[in-house]
């Protein structure tokens, strides 16, 4: 009987997904029933319950449409308006909360956090909001170390933290840290003398219109909701219970809608202003969207507050991504162009990257898609095989790389693999050779750290 009822609400389920979708209109000649049957086509392969995309071009929402089921179990069609848990995408909004501060004098980006926070370690007070935001504080990424439904658990985490929190040296190199951003959080709860959730709501939320945009799960449930599933036996189930963590919030557990999210882009697109009044200081879309940090490997990628920097087939793009349990987001902003693409899902860590692409190239002038070169490894040189040679540390993860035959390996988890050199400190390893190193020398040319696109370790001595 179980699952004779199960098969009744699938069949529904797959019915609102072809359906529903195309009940709404698209208010852009550009996004017609093809661009619907992409969006369908991408779910069912990603085998993904629903989402919501959002388009904003100048100061409009030109395209908000739901597709698919809130639930696999109890479905009910996705709307602009449906509330969804936006994972690391919140860092962005974290980050302009603490830059308008800073904009309004009641703090400053570059002062020790200790001016502003009592009871931290030494080390943790001398580090800066400049650090934290642009993630080069020197702290490791790492799993809450408090979990709690009340207030006053992000305090309680961070005041219990020493100095085996950081990996590495502060204002060296980025390396991506939701600690720094549990961190910050707790700075915009001391200078705005609000647990985190209402300083969000007082300083961002309410001035930009976002009257549903919530941190607390009990609030967000309370309007039409998302709920997040995960694959288990190769289809979606609901998780449950439901995640939810208050120490995590500042770095990953907004509730939004496209829709809202859509007022917050138009703001940034338009130096702060929306609905005719100015919102947000023009200096903090400056100071949220400048290159602070360049990434190791490539110059034109960067870091700023709270969002990556960089290109999209020759576009200069501001974007940041959330995976969250049960859920995923994606918002791109093409600064220049002032568009916007906004992605939200139900299942975890899906973002429907084909799907924002898609969307991108619609409104974009893009050049031709950038391509992957496929020349032989290139040679090692004496300075790489003396320098890369040694140990390298992010707890809890750590790996060796040593020489052997003129040639650079690297062993990990008892595995050993071969580097394959693809530029000055660059190699690809692995299966398929997918995996990516770049061993970052100092000034004076000797090895300090090793970076793997998203995290930075820290060389010890060598063996």
């Amino acid at each position: 009987m179980g699952h004779k009822c199960f098969s009744v609400q699938l069949v529904v389920m797959l019915w609102l997904i072809a359906s529903i979708a195309f009940a709404q209109t698209s208010s852009s000649a550009k996004l017609d029933n093809s661009f619907d049957q992409f969006v369908l086509d991408a779910l069912k392969e990603a085998k993904t319950p629903g989402a919501a995309i959002a388009i904003v071009q100048g100061d409009k929402i030109v395209f908000a449409k739901g597709y698919g089921v809130t639930s696999v179990e109890f479905p009910a069609p996705i709307t602009p308006d449906t509330l969804f848990r936006l994972g690391s995408t919140t860092k962005m909004f974290t980050a302009a909360a603490l830059v308008q501060l800073a904009e309004e004098g009641k703090l400053r980006l570059d002062a020790p956090i200790g001016t502003y926070v009592r009871g931290l370690s030494p080390r943790l007070a001398k580090t800066t909001l400049h650090q934290l935001l642009s993630h080069t504080a020197g702290l490791r990424d790492f799993a809450a170390t408090v979990k709690s439904n009340d207030d006053d658990a992000l305090a309680k985490m961070i005041r219990a933290w020493k100095d085996d929190v950081f990996y590495g040296e502060p204002g060296r190199i980025y390396s991506y840290s939701s600690a720094g951003y549990w961190l910050a959080g707790l700075v915009l709860e001391e200078v705005a003398k609000q647990p985190y959730a209402e300083a969000m709501k007082a300083q961002l939320f309410r001035p930009l219109g976002m009257e549903r945009t919530s941190l607390r799960p009990l609030e967000a449930l309370t309007y039409p909701l998302a709920i997040g599933h995960k694959l288990e036996s190769n289809r979606p189930v609901i998780i449950r219970p439901a995640f939810n963590n208050n120490a995590m919030w500042p770095a990953g557990s907004m509730y939004s809608s496209v829709n809202e999210l859509s007022r917050s882009a138009i703001a940034f697109l338009n130096a702060g202003l929306l609905d005719g009044k100015q919102t947000l200081p023009a200096n903090v879309i400056t100071k949220l969207s400048t290159k602070h940090i360049k990434m190791p490997f490539d110059e034109n990628e960067g870091h700023g507050y709270g969002l990556m920097v960089n290109r999209y087939r020759g576009i200069p793009m501001v974007s940041h991504g959330g995976f969250s349990t049960g859920y995923g987001s994606m918002i791109y902003m093409a600064p220049e162009h002032r568009v916007a693409v906004i992605v939200l899902t139900n299942k975890s860590g899906e973002t429907l990257q084909k799907v924002g692409q898609k969307a991108l190239n619609l409104f974009l002038p893009v050049g031709t898609a950038d391509t992957q070169s496929t020349n032989e490894a290139k040679p090692i040189t004496e300075a790489e095989l003396k320098e890369a040679p040694g140990k390298y540390l992010h707890a809890p993860q750590t790996f060796e790389v040593f020489a052997r035959n003129q040639q650079l390996l690297l062993r990990q988890e008892q595995k050993e693999f071969t580097l394959k050199k693809i530029g000055p400190f660059a190699f690809l390893y692995g299966e398929g050779q997918e995996s990516f190193i770049v061993f970052v020398p100092s000034k004076a040319g000797q090895v300090e750290y090793a970076f793997d696109g998203m995290y930075a370790y820290r060389k010890g001595a060598k063996k």
